[in-house]
């Protein structure tokens, strides 16, 4: 779907692998159920995965900033949170080494891809479930842990990834669409436009409301 499409509303580049879109998607959710103009989730790969190297480059106070910064606006929200268990990305977070071999994320944003395609309200309910899951230290990829949360949103886990088999190459393609539209403004996720105008980061939600209000 081209940029010019997408004018109408706001769209939402999330990851996954990000604990600020997990922590930014209950209000971003709300947002699409109680505003007239259109939300919309566009599932991204985290940089880590879209930008192997970009992690090797980072100062060495990156990461335990990055650890505290998201436990203390948890407790802020207060939004539940927890160890991750496991990583969707399989990285080495002392030299930021990605491996090559990544055997959760693609599966995760291409079932996300699916939800989205059921319609707003369908794809941010799946992004809650699944990012809840994660986010809380939940055993995600034990068996029927994900069935289960997801479940709880009326969607079948199974069937799902029949589907994201079955599609996998139109999936990934929609997912490089949403990635091209996310560089025009930004590469970090959550990431909101709207007409043209990127809101990076949870801590931007006010100041897209304010906008969505004529600010």
């Amino acid at each position: 779907m081209s940029g010019e499409a997408m004018q109408d509303g706001v769209d939402v580049y999330w990851s996954f692998r990000s604990p600020y879109s997990y922590l930014a998607t209950k209000r971003l959710r709300a947002m699409s159920e109680t505003r007239d103009i259109p939300i919309r989730p566009r599932p991204v790969y985290p940089l880590a995965v879209r930008e192997p190297g970009f992690f090797k480059q980072v100062r060495p106070q990156w990461v335990p900033y990055l650890i505290n910064d998201v436990m203390r606006l948890a407790e802020y929200l207060e939004r539940p949170i927890g160890m991750l268990d496991p990583d969707p990305i399989v990285m080495d977070l002392s030299t930021g080494e990605v491996e090559a071999d990544q055997p959760h994320i693609g599966r995760l944003t291409r079932l996300g891809m699916l939800a989205t395609e059921e319609g707003i309200a369908r794809g941010w309910a799946f992004l809650d479930a699944v990012s809840t899951c994660i986010w809380t230290g939940q055993a995600w990829t034990k068996d029927g842990v994900l069935a289960e949360a997801v479940a709880a949103e009326g969607f079948d886990l199974a069937a799902m990834d029949a589907r994201e088999a079955a599609e996998r190459d139109r999936l990934e393609a929609v997912i490089r669409e949403n990635e091209a539209e996310q560089a025009k403004h930004h590469w970090g996720v959550p990431l909101m436009v709207y007409r043209g105008e990127a809101f990076f980061g949870q801590d931007r939600l006010d100041l897209l409301e304010w906008r969505l209000d004529g600010g």
